[in-house]
């Protein structure tokens, strides 16, 4: 199995008004071997939701859920 060449990481925090224009944007980029981890931060709106719908549909779309724990931790 071959390993991303780039990994770019999301972190999420009630973000629904713009989270699915940033991951439509991340996953038309046309470079190979991309991976999209989403690491959300304790949202209380449907941001995980979005995120886990994602992963749902595209191999290359990683989603981490944790309490919230603040933009430095996660």
């Amino acid at each position: 199995m071959t390993r991303p060449c780039v990994s770019i990481l999301v972190p999420v925090y009630n973000a629904e008004k713009y989270l699915k224009r940033c991951l439509d944007s991340l996953l038309e980029q046309t470079m190979p071997d991309l991976e999209v981890v989403l690491i959300n931060d304790g949202s209380t709106d449907s941001s995980k939701e979005i995120c886990e719908d994602y992963a749902e549909k595209d191999a290359r779309v990683h989603v981490y859920s944790f309490e919230n724990a603040g933009v430095s931790k996660t």
